[in-house]
């Protein structure tokens, strides 16, 4: 059994034979692809996440005050992978998702 979870709509499942294909993280409102920490920063801030500073420094946290929740992602946008985006969409219902973006060979 190979392939891709995707969750959408609040279900997951297995896509298969989904052939060469990346994740991206768009921002639904503006419907803006995240790309870059500059962008994702300013999207988080107007939805009232503030840069947390005290945790460790390998990594990029966001700490929204309203709520327990903490947004960890690595320093380099390079690393910035798909379990990232789903942490982000979920701690942020109806703002962001995780799309396929298809590769040409």
């Amino acid at each position: 059994m190979s392939g891709v979870w995707v969750f959408k709509n609040g279900v997951v499942r297995l896509v298969e034979n989904i052939g060469d294909c990346r994740k991206t993280l768009v921002h639904i409102p503006s419907e803006e692809i995240i790309t870059s920490y500059g962008v994702l920063e300013r999207k988080l801030l107007s939805l009232g996440w503030e840069r947390y500073y005290h945790g460790d420094p390998e990594l990029l946290q966001f700490h929204k005050r309203s709520t327990i929740h903490l947004i960890s992602l690595p320093k380099d946008f390079n690393k910035f992978k798909s379990m990232h985006m789903y942490d982000i969409v979920v701690k942020n219902r109806n703002e962001f998702e995780v799309r396929d973006v298809l590769q040409s060979q």
